[in-house]
């Protein structure tokens, strides 16, 4: 998201923690047992408040704005959550519910799962009677159809590549905006209510595809082209009232809305205010202190380090505490097109020179991170993490001396580290580690909304970036392709191979893998390339975490979902009681 990130680095939670803490590389699993279980949630069924009431409030306290609300463009964490329980609807969607059923989809818009057909390289979806937007008018299959085209707009730069990836679309096609549409061999409309897609290849799992937001409805009458973002047109149970970019929005019912065609979304409140204003500790502050509608109020980002021992300390306030694994990889991204990154040997010297134990530390050490060994988080590897190159979680000094050297760099490099304004602690862990070598790093931070048009831009994006990848859905499908395929690296809006790790190899094992209709033929072949592209080291695998987040005391029906990344799942999120 965008690429979907796991953008903000989660705050550890300290050892003191004794509600069951699972390290993320070694419980779960990535088919269907439970990996949504193995953090932290206070009540026995691993929901916060039990079932909420319809009507008040809901509060979400925020430091940041939203990058893409423009569903053809939402592609990062927390904000996907956001878009499709909230704004609009997909052709499927995720339960909700936490743990393994929440691994789950059901039919959202469409009225099953969608039928394959000449080898799953056609999906056919019929959608539910009585589909509106907010306006009243009806939802068509010819507006799926139009947002799917505009996610090959470079005007629309950031969204899912799934669409550009999988369609039988004609080389070089630019999206709608000019008036171009996708012909019969990608996409059919035979009528307002059936559309059917044409793929390049089978696509077994091509029901799970369809939750991402590329396949909710937009209306092209209502089209504001890069603008779109500031009101996305509501096929969900919410509607923008008002929206001042990084300061307020402010959501209210979307009338035509029929709860009867949506399973998932249940809409409790009333009205839900976003304030984007504040600094992480004062979410964090005011919702330890949970007076007056702060108690009707979630946070929207991590609980940040400075305040977990407030939390742990306070037993009323540790009640009110979500953690889950989130699932994604924290990376460290060189630009392999930027010297020295561009030098294999190079790369495969960060892997032995980052002290991955110290970036641990900054986010609250073993008791809530892991050290990440290989790309794959374990969620996609059978539970149990990989460990490629058995490298000291502190490091190998000596090992990565020899291969600089090797490289022609003995005496070190000077090289810029982007990330986050609250990344830098994090950075500093990295830059201290390479100094040890004669690298040295200059560390830029800028806003978070920001950090994706920078290391997407080529003319921008340094030799380092921190940043992540979550898995769209229980599939090394949404993994390795989506960060290691070359050929969907864009000189601008490149929010994927943010490497640009163009390998013609990994590019052809990718295409192979994807033609597997065994499962565990499939499983063993990802695990294998990720093995590869370990070895090629276009980024150093940091760390996997938890999310921790804060809800206040009038909160009910709050769990981590484990497919949006720990994130809190907005289509069941209420209030206890209402004043």
């Amino acid at each position: 998201m965008t690429r979907r990130t796991h953008t903000a680095l989660a705050a550890a939670i300290a050892a003191a923690l004794t509600l069951g803490l699972g390290a993320c590389g070694s419980t779960g699993t990535g088919g269907g047992e439970d990996q949504g279980r193995q953090g932290v949630t206070t009540e026995g069924d691993g929901i916060i408040g039990g079932t909420p009431v319809r009507g008040g409030t809901l509060n979400i306290l925020s430091n940041v704005d939203f990058d893409q609300l423009d569903p053809a463009r939402n592609w990062t964490m927390p904000v996907m959550d956001v878009g499709v329980r909230m704004l609009y609807r997909t052709l499927t969607t995720f339960k909700a519910a936490p743990g393994a059923e929440g691994l789950k989809i059901e039919p959202d818009l469409a009225t099953d799962l969608g039928t394959p057909s000449d080898g799953a390289r056609t999906w056919t979806f019929h959608l539910k009677d009585g589909l509106k937007y907010e306006d009243g008018t009806p939802i068509v299959a010819d507006d799926i159809k139009y947002n799917v085209e505009r996610s090959f707009s470079p005007e629309l730069p950031g969204g899912p590549d799934y669409a550009r990836v999988y369609l039988n679309a004609p080389a070089g096609y630019q999206g709608p905006l000019n008036g171009e549409r996708l012909g019969k061999e990608a996409i059919e409309v035979p009528d307002e209510k059936t559309i059917v897609f044409h793929l390049k290849r089978p696509v077994a799992e091509f029901g799970y595809t369809v939750t991402l937001p590329t396949f909710a409805p937009v209306p092209r009458a209502k089209e504001t082209g890069v603008n779109y973002s500031n009101h996305p047109v509501s096929s969900g149970p919410y509607r923008i009232e008002s929206y001042d970019r990084g300061k307020r929005m402010v959501l209210v019912r979307n009338t035509y809305w029929d709860e009867k065609t949506d399973p998932v979304r249940k809409a409790y409140p009333d009205r839900i205010v976003v304030d984007q204003t504040l600094k992480g500790t004062g979410v964090a502050d005011r919702l330890i202190a949970d007076q007056g509608d702060d108690r009707d109020a979630v946070s929207y980002i991590d609980l940040v380090p400075a305040k977990i021992s407030d939390v742990l300390t306070a037993p009323a306030v540790k009640k009110r505490l979500v953690s889950e694994n989130a699932g994604c990889t924290t990376k460290l991204d060189m630009n392999t097109t930027k010297a020295p990154f561009d030098n294999a040997q190079v790369r495969l010297a960060m892997q032995y020179a980052v002290d991955k134990e110290a970036f641990a530390d900054t986010m609250g050490g073993p008791a809530f991170t892991d050290v990440a060994t290989t790309y794959l988080p374990p969620a996609l590897t059978g539970g149990t993490a990989v460990d490629h190159f058995r490298i000291p979680p502190a490091g190998d000094q000596a090992k990565a001396k020899a291969l600089l050297t090797e490289a022609g760099f003995g005496s070190g490099f000077s090289t810029e580290l982007l990330t986050s304004t609250g990344g830098r602690q994090q950075a500093e862990a990295i830059q201290a580690a390479l100094k040890k070598l004669g690298i040295n790093v200059t560390i830029t931070t800028v806003d978070p909304t920001a950090v994706a048009s920078i290391v997407g831009d080529k003319d921008k994006q340094p030799g380092l970036s921190i940043g992540g990848w979550c898995p769209d859905y229980p599939s090394a499908a949404t993994f390795l392709p989506m960060i290691f395929d070359g050929r969907t690296i864009k000189d601008k809006g490149n929010q994927g191979d943010i490497t640009r790790f163009d390998d013609p190899g990994v590019n052809a094992e990718l295409d192979r893998i994807a033609t597997l209709t065994d499962l565990t033929q499939a499983d063993r072949a990802w695990l294998a390339l990720d093995a590869k592209i370990m070895d090629k080291s276009p980024a150093v695998p940091l760390v996997w975490q938890k999310k921790p987040l804060l809800v206040g005391s009038n909160i009910a029906g709050a769990f981590a979902h484990p497919v949006w990344s720990g994130q809190l799942d907005y289509a069941v999120i209420g209030l206890k009681s209402v004043k």
